[in-house]
Order: C-alpha cells, then sequence, then structure tokens
C-alpha cells in the first residue's frame, strides 16, 4: 500500500480490498492450514498507520481464524526520517484455521546464543539446559530487505527476501502442501516453495513481473536460484574495516553522555 506500483491507495481502499480478497483465503485454506499475511506501516501526514491491525479487524470475522503470532521482520535499511524514528520493520500475522495445526518447530532451530550454558539448579543441574538442535528463532526476524546489491535484487520495487517465506513454509507447509500466494510479485514466495519441495501457486496482475516470477521459478527448480541462504548471519564489518571506522568528526558517545 502506498507503492509507486499500486497507485494512490488510501487506508480505506485498503480494507476495502482486503473484505473482498481475505474471504476468498479463508475459504480455500485447508482445516489445519495456516495463513501468514506480511504488511507494512502506511504513513499519511506523517502519521502512521498500523496496517496489520486494520487486516486483524477483518480476520476477525471468521472465529475458526486463530491468530498464533504477530511476527516482527526486521531489517537494518530504509528511508532516514528526520521527524520521528526510522521504521526499520515490517509485520507478519500468522493465522491458522483451527487449533489442529502444523508447527514443525525443529525445522527451522537457529543456533543458541550460549550453547555451552548448563543448568544450575534442580534435577538436571549440572546439564547443558539448551535444545541440542537449536533454539527458537522467536516472532523478531532479523532477515536482510532486498535492496540495490541484495544477490536477490530484481526490477520490482518492493520485492521482499526469498528467507523470510522460507522460514514460513519450512515450519507451516507440510511437504505434500501447497503454497499460495495471491499477489506473487516477482515470484519470491514461489522459489521458497521450490526450496522447500513444496507445491505452488501464485497470481500476479503486472506482466513485467510475472515474467520475472516465472523465470526465478525456474532458476530454483533447476537448483540455480540466487538466493541468500536462511541461515547466513546478519552482515557485521570487522573493526578494522574502513567502513566501521569512525572519521574525527563524527559523534562517539562517551560514558559522560550515558551517565549524563
Amino acid at each position: 500500500m502506498g507503492k509507486e506500483y499500486e497507485g494512490n491507495n488510501e487506508v480505506e481502499s485498503f480494507v476495502d480490498a482486503h473484505l473482498a480478497m481475505l474471504p476468498e483465503i479463508v475459504r480455500v485454506t485447508a482445516p489445519g492450514g495456516s495463513i501468514c499475511w506480511q504488511v507494512g506501516n502506511y504513513v499519511r501526514k506523517n502519521e502512521v498507520i498500523p496496517l496489520d491491525y486494520l487486516v486483524y479487524d477483518v480476520m476477525r470475522a471468521f472465529p475458526d481464524m486463530k491468530l498464533r503470532n504477530r511476527i516482527v521482520w526486521m531489517f537494518g535499511h530504509g528511508l532516514h526520517c528526520q521527524t520521528r524514528f526510522s521504521g526499520r520493520h515490517e509485520t507478519i500475522l500468522w493465522f491458522t484455521k483451527g487449533d489442529d495445526y502444523l508447527f514443525d518447530l525443529d525445522a527451522v532451530r537457529v543456533r543458541q546464543k550460549y550453547p555451552g550454558k548448563r543448568s544450575s539448579k534442580g534435577p538436571n543441574k549440572g546439564e547443558l539446559s539448551g535444545n541440542p538442535k537449536g533454539k527458537n528463532p522467536s516472532d523478531i526476524w532479523d532477515i536482510p530487505n532486498v535492496k540495490a546489491n541484495h544477490i536477490e535484487k530484481t526490477e520490482h520495487p518492493c520485492q521482499f527476501p526469498v528467507a523470510l517465506v522460507q522460514r514460513l513454509v519450512k515450519a507451516l507447509c507440510p511437504v505434500d502442501g501447497i503454497l499460495l500466494d495471491p499477489y506473487c510479485g516477482v515470484g519470491s514466495s514461489g522459489v521458497a516453495a521450490m526450496l522447500e519441495k513444496r507445491r505452488f501457486l501464485g497470481g500476479e496482475l503486472s506482466e513485467k513481473y510475472a515474467d520475472v516470477a516465472k523465470d526465478r521459478i525456474t532458476e530454483a527448480v533447476s537448483g540455480i536460484a540466487r538466493v541468500r541462504p536462511l541461515d547466513m548471519p546478519v552482515y557485521e564489518p570487522s573493526p578494522n574495516e574502513k567502513v566501521a571506522k569512525r572519521p574525527d568528526h563524527f559523534w562517539q558517545q562517551t560514558t559522560d553522555d550515558i551517565l549524563g
């Protein structure tokens, strides 16, 4: 919403579009299936309108649909604001159709921060306290957004990374399941489905973007997809790199600044 390729949409038309679309998405979702709806924020006259709340309000009309997580997708790059804090996140609302749903946590566990930590008390005192398979990735996901130098970058202005969908697919979609994306753009969700051996259905009004999506999905099937690996750490420059060195005229926080 509010992107150059969508025209001059306002909040009211956003809600109307979801009132028309979401009932159909719910209808075709199998019992126990999941709906993951990714939205950003809309800014009008410097006022932020949380679009995920509007989506949730529409979904409340369907008592079988239960919100399991409000996943925050955080990223490091975007517009620099002067009159408010710079926005660096969007959200994914994960709904399930009923209470008997798939959640394969083991498929998406991540490396623990303290894998050698041991229990300090109780019957397991002295034993490793973590799960050997890794920890729950939580509902805050730090995944780089697709900017100019990203390996997945195409001509789409608001392309999301394959890894964002890939984690959802691994955890929520059975191997023989179908991933449906009614607004598939350049096919990032289709690429994720192919990488994880799921079936895919996608819809896209733009013929230009649909052609790009077909090419990317074909590459994924052929094993030559250009993607950033899901488990690749977010880049942090080392202190010795030029980009990490602070110029003399840049402000640096001191102990006096912290203590006041």
